[in-house]
């Protein structure tokens, strides 16, 4: 029985069944991957009462445990949510195979052809938190890049979780595929999670989704190469040139469309020279914000809060925004440079050499000009689902979709040449 094993011996017995799955993932055509993930669309729509009722018992378990609100924000599915979550494994079977396209190719003197292709890595294993949608996102990508998965949710959504992969499961038997391609580490054992990250040989890659302390532990302990997603201190700067009313929208929607994703924005730097600040502070609190100001922003509203130096790098997934008054471009750079995370910066400018010096010196995966940061994701990138945001700079940066989850090996092709 899976419960009386250690979970290092139930990540091992799963990772082999893994690995002989991935063998025959990685063989499939086009067309199989892409009736895999049709069919797991309509299973998840044909059990979305099942689906539902999970969810609502996690949301109750953690009403009562007392989550905040933006983590019960990540964590409750609606029909229009589930809906979305089918439609979006949906959208990734339409996607390009990514499997087998030539990177580039070459010849060289001695007529040896060289081409560089992409191949799916192998087995991936995805530690995530909250968001049961992420259960159908990694699969549908792993899958439709080749890959077998490896699922490690969270508790707060183990109902959720199970119910979505249950359909997954379903969809990739009914299509002919094995299914243990897709795989749900069936304890909330934190063991498990270390079990895991220590299964070098045995998975691939580990991708962490979740918050600042999910993501350190996995950095800290895992032995298998990691696809980090860090947390998003996310800024958006208004310039002097702005639009005042482009910025009250953008700056409002960014960080008020929903406050617990990880493109929301949490700081707010405006140019001293702006002549609309006390306006655009008025609608952010207006919405709903609670805002947090240095000395020169609380000058402009009266009663707000102080914004201290934690706040700056603070990731509030909730309805709080910290601002600061800035000297112009080179004073928000300054700010961005000491605080971002490399997640996701915006300006509102109307300025565009100030907007493209903007975008050439912030160092983040996702760089915004006159848009709202909530577009960071990958589906509004017209990558279907996503995986996460990566922020560090090898492999894949950004949203993190097919091509993400694809390395690539070197073929060459000869006509009987032999090395001096």
């Amino acid at each position: 029985m899976l419960d009386a094993q250690s979970p290092t011996a139930v990540i091992a017995a799963m990772a082999a069944r893994a690995r002989a799955a991935a063998r025959t993932i990685a063989r499939a055509d086009d067309a199989e991957k892409a009736r895999v993930l049709t069919m797991a669309a309509e299973a998840i729509r044909a059990a979305a009462p099942a689906i539902l009722a999970a969810n609502a018992t996690d949301v109750a378990r953690g009403e009562t445990a007392g989550l905040s609100g933006a983590m019960l924000d990540r964590l409750r599915l609606d029909e229009a949510r589930l809906a979305a979550t089918a439609d979006g494994v949906a959208a990734v079977a339409a996607l390009a195979d990514p499997v087998g396209q030539v990177i580039d190719r070459g010849e060289r003197p001695n007529g040896l052809q060289l081409s560089r292709v992409r191949v799916p890595i192998g087995v991936i294993g995805i530690i995530y938190e909250s968001r049961p949608n992420v259960t159908a996102d990694a699969a549908a990508l792993c899958l439709r890049s080749g890959n077998a998965v490896i699922l490690r949710g969270g508790s707060e959504a183990v109902e959720s979780n199970r119910a979505i992969h249950a359909a997954m499961v379903e969809g990739v038997a009914a299509a002919g595929l094995p299914p243990d391609a897709v795989q749900l580490v069936p304890t909330t054992d934190r063991a498990a999670v270390g079990a895991m990250l220590a299964a070098e040989g045995a998975i691939d890659l580990i991708i962490p989704r979740g918050g600042k302390s999910l993501v350190a532990r996995v950095q800290a302990e895992a032995r298998v190469p990691v696809l980090a997603h860090l947390d998003g201190i996310n800024h958006i700067y208004v310039d002097a040139s702005a639009d005042p009313a482009m910025a009250r929208a953008v700056v409002v929607n960014a960080k008020m469309r929903r406050t617990g994703v990880c493109g929301a924005m949490e700081t707010l730097l405006i140019d001293r020279a702006y002549g609309d600040a006390p306006a655009l502070l008025a609608a952010l609190a207006d919405s709903g914000c609670k805002v947090r100001g240095d000395v020169a922003a609380q000058a402009l509203r009266a009663g707000m809060a102080v914004a201290d130096e934690a706040d700056w790098d603070t990731e509030y997934l909730d309805a709080i925004c910290s601002v600061a008054l800035v000297d112009g471009l080179d004073g928000a750079l300054a700010h961005i440079v000491r605080h971002a995370s490399g997640h996701t910066d915006a300006i509102v400018a109307g300025d565009a050499a100030v907007a493209e010096r903007f975008l050439a010196e912030v160092d983040s995966a996702i760089m915004l000009w006159n848009a709202s940061t909530q577009f960071a994701d990958g589906g509004e990138f017209g990558l279907g689902a996503e995986i996460g945001i990566a922020t560090g700079r090898l492999h894949a940066r950004g949203p993190v979709a097919l091509e993400g989850l694809t390395t690539y090996k070197w073929i060459g092709r000869g006509t009987g040449q032999v090395r001096p």
